[in-house]
């Protein structure tokens, strides 16, 4: 091993004698290229005869202040090896193993060849890094052996062969390889050796069984152990907003915007805050430790909202996250807020480092709800902790994430592949702005709600022919065709705008249009109660504005799209991990609210417009806002999400193997699946014992979708909506015998059409994988059964039962 110390430090020498006096930048040739290159061919490029080296004119068009500067770095760097070596060699009781990895260090050394001559300079840096970087792994590999002999632990350190953990040989060989990459193994104790490898890897990580000859009861929790369970607080309903004003902190526009509506909206929280305490009668409320963080407003995300806020940008995000926020807060919780990569690790326990190592600690938190930016950077930052407490996650997603896209095997082999989707989750985790992917939980947000003494102030002074246009960006004026039906609109109506502008107005707006430029949030509330119409363009889709102008009496008219907007056919959706098409620029409204508050026309159709125009100046309505979007509306869906919904309990799959004993006997005597009066659902039988599970299986109505139909579009037909938590109950031969299906031959495969079955080949599927249950799949080959369940009045996310 000596003789290796020494030739390497011979090689390193002589190409830092050789580089020390150059200080220039050559480009092409990799810095081993270069010494082999200079030793082989017996030192003709040293500094003595420079003018005799062929790179003598590219040092000259390329030299300067900033290329000395990099191999003045390459030097110090080599010295420092040097330094290493000498340590190396002046070590004791040096192990085989060792001697091993500084031989494979020389021949590696020795085998470099010239790289080509349009190599970049980085290279050069490159490899003297790593070859700094493995002398040092032998160094501490040397010196924690030698401290493992003394100590008398080395032969305990053997890689195991364990059946029970398969993966802890190749990680300890990946440790060996790779421990310096990442700075976070040394804050956890590796020091090179096999011990602290088996140490880390059973202790931290979970890849090798615990060492016998380790204490047990001394190692501290690592993030895998299950936190100890505190006795559990009672969530107390707050109607002061102080504390999480001062929470979400300030200094950008985007903070500044979601505190004035919280503040604005603070006592309608408060008298929701005190209904709802009173449905509930007071009951107890566990109170959860919750993680907010608001991923696309960090500087590490680009946060390109913020500077946008009072440029006409979109604030849907930001209204929904205040709302977020709000709710929590209001029913009670601990909530902790993160704005910040640097937020987060404080937040989570993140050792220093590159994200390769799991978390310090047990994670201290509930629940922790972020969006898809947000996702990214903890997937970053946490390690294996992110698989470990994924189940933890609430994603914020405003246009959902279907289960084909969500399932990251399933979507790369079957083309559902995009830029967002792809995490495992249960589709349940993701939570959507509206109610239009039943696979998703649907979050929400608020909308102001009206006492009865405005809403007759506003049916009395509105202006009959007054309409307000949707679109605050000059851009969404750009719309081809847009003068056809604004002139129609012209003729009955004044038009308004409130398009952003500096210091002209846009070219973009019509002339005869009155622009009252971007409008502080009350302004705009003031215009809306004048007015009769809001008009939308087609785009944005799906956002807070529409609900808004209906709660302040206004009619809501939009472009009906043919055929439907969807990530097939519209560049907006493409990328989105959605298939869904939107029939028009708010399917919600127009679904959930309708006529008279909503009107959906072709725009393309100049009769069909003017006809609709007309209908609206002598049409009437009241202020109008679904309890769902109301303050307490909301408080009721998150408390019952919070309460309700655990993903990180397994659910096992159904029917059960080890059935209860009224569950097993009921069975054996009668169907699991009965006819329903008036309808053609079959629902739970009455003398089977339910499980306990939520939504309660109460709620069940099990339906066959017709050919190339979802779940959803059957669902809704009749007057029901899909729920993915009641599929495990329908993947059985039981649902198949309820619905009379003649099956000739049954399966199991993994497929988001599934469970479904073939009438014209007699062939029926179950689900093979619970992930891919999916109440948006369809297909035109099968009939699917489709898990249907009731609703609240006003609130589709919950069952009748569910609170």
């Amino acid at each position: 091993m000596i003789a290796s110390i020494i030739d390497g430090k011979i090689m390193v020498r002589r190409c830092l004698v050789t580089f020390k006096p150059f200080r220039i930048f050559v480009v092409g040739i990799g810095f081993f290229s270069l010494c082999f290159l200079m030793t082989s061919l017996g030192g003709q490029f040293s500094a003595k005869r420079l003018g005799d080296a062929p790179f003598t004119i590219r040092t000259e068009v390329l030299g300067g202040v900033e290329s000395r500067g990099v191999l003045r770095k390459i030097t110090d760097m080599l010295e420092v090896i040097l330094k290493r070596m000498d340590s190396l060699s002046k070590l004791d009781n040096t192990s085989a193993a060792s001697t091993r990895r500084l031989d494979e260090l020389s021949s590696a050394i020795n085998r470099f060849q010239p790289v080509g001559l349009v190599e970049r300079i980085q290279a050069i840096a490159q490899n003297v890094s790593n070859m700094a970087n493995r002398v040092e792994q032998i160094l501490q590999s040397s010196m924690a052996q030698g401290r493992a002999m003394r100590d008398g632990t080395s032969g305990q350190c053997e890689v195991p062969r364990d059946p029970r953990y398969p993966d802890c040989p190749g990680k300890v060989d990946w440790m060996r390889a790779r421990w310096t990459s990442d700075p976070c193994y040394a804050f956890y104790g590796v020091d090179g050796s096999d011990c602290s490898f088996l140490i880390y890897l059973s202790e931290v990580e979970w890849f090798c069984p615990p060492l016998a000859w380790r204490n047990q009861s001394n190692i501290p929790p690592t993030q895998h152990t299950s936190p100890a369970r505190t006795a559990p607080r009672q969530a107390a309903f707050r109607t002061d907003l102080s504390v999480l004003l001062e929470q979400v902190g300030g200094g950008k526009e985007s903070l500044s915007f979601m505190k004035q509506r919280m503040r604005r909206l603070a006592q309608q929280w408060g008298s929701a805050a005190l209904r709802l305490d009173s449905t509930l009668q007071h009951r107890w409320r566990d109170q959860r430790k919750i993680l907010v963080h608001v991923g696309f407003l960090t500087e590490e995300s680009g946060d390109v909202f913020s500077p946008k806020v009072l440029k006409g940008g979109p604030l849907g995000e930001m209204v929904q996250w205040a709302d977020i926020l709000t709710a929590l807060h209001v029913l009670g919780h601990n909530l902790k807020i993160s704005m910040s990569v640097k937020e987060l690790h404080g937040f989570l326990g993140v050792p220093p480092g590159r994200g390769s190592c799991p978390l310090t600690g047990p994670l201290p938190f509930d629940l922790i709800y972020t969006d898809y930016h947000g996702l990214q950077q903890m997937k970053q930052h946490m390690g294996l902790s992110l698989k470990k407490h994924k189940c933890h996650i609430r994603v914020i997603d405003t246009f959902g994430t279907e289960p084909a896209y969500n399932h990251e095997e399933y979507a790369t082999l079957h083309g559902y592949r995009t830029n967002w989707g792809y995490w495992n989750l249960n589709a349940r985790q993701y939570m959507t702005m509206f109610p239009h992917t039943p696979d998703n939980s649907f979050m929400g947000f608020v909308s102001e709600e009206l006492n009865e003494t405005e809403k007759r102030n506003i049916q009395q002074n509105k202006v009959n022919n007054m309409a307000v246009v949707y679109g605050k960006e000059a851009s969404m004026w750009k719309l081809q065709g847009k003068e056809g039906f604004l002139q129609i609109l012209h003729r009955y109506m004044e038009v308004h705008g409130t398009v952003y502008y500096e210091t002209q107005r846009p070219p973009e707006v019509p002339a005869f249009v009155k622009n009252h430029g971007l409008l502080p949030q009350h302004e705009l509330q003031q215009l809306l109660r004048k007015a009769k119409l809001f008009i939308g363009f087609g785009f944005p889709y799906e956002g807070p504005a529409p609900l808004e102008a209906i709660a302040n009496g206004c009619i809501f008219l939009q472009p009906k799209f043919q055929p439907p907007h969807s990530s097939l056919n519209h560049e907006f959706f493409r990328g989105k991990p959605t298939s869904r098409g939107v029939s028009s620029q708010h399917p919600y409204a127009e679904q959930y609210i309708g006529r008279p508050h909503v009107m959906t026309v072709d725009y393309n159709n100049s009769q069909e417009f003017d006809t609709a125009i007309r209908e609206i100046m002598r049409t009437k309505v009241e202020p109008y806002l679904p309890y769902e979007y109301t303050c307490e509306g909301m408080l009721e869906r998150v408390h019952a999400y919070i309460q309700n919904q655990d993903f990180c309990v397994p659910e096992p799959p159904f029917p059960l193997g080890n059935l209860s004993k009224p569950l097993a006997s009921s069975m054996s005597t009668g169907p699991l699946f009965v006819p329903l009066p008036n309808t053609t659902a079959l629902g739970w039988a009455a003398n089977v014992t339910p499980p306990p599970v939520w939504p309660p299986v109460s709620s069940l109505r099990l339906l066959a979708s017709q050919e190339g139909q979802s779940c959803i579009e059957t669902c809704q037909s009749a007057r029901l909506v899909c729920e993915p938590a009641h599929f495990r109950f329908i993947n059985n031969k039981e649902a198949l015998r309820g619905l009379d299906v003649q099956c000739e031959a049954l399966d199991s495969e993994s497929n988001h059409v599934l469970p479904a079955f073939s009438v014209a080949r007699r062939e029926c599927s179950l689900q093979q994988d619970p992930l891919l249950f999916s109440c948006a799949g369809h297909s035109p080959r099968y009939r699917r059964l489709c898990p249907c369940r009731d609703f609240r009045r006003g609130q589709v996310a919950l069952c009748r039962e569910c609170l």
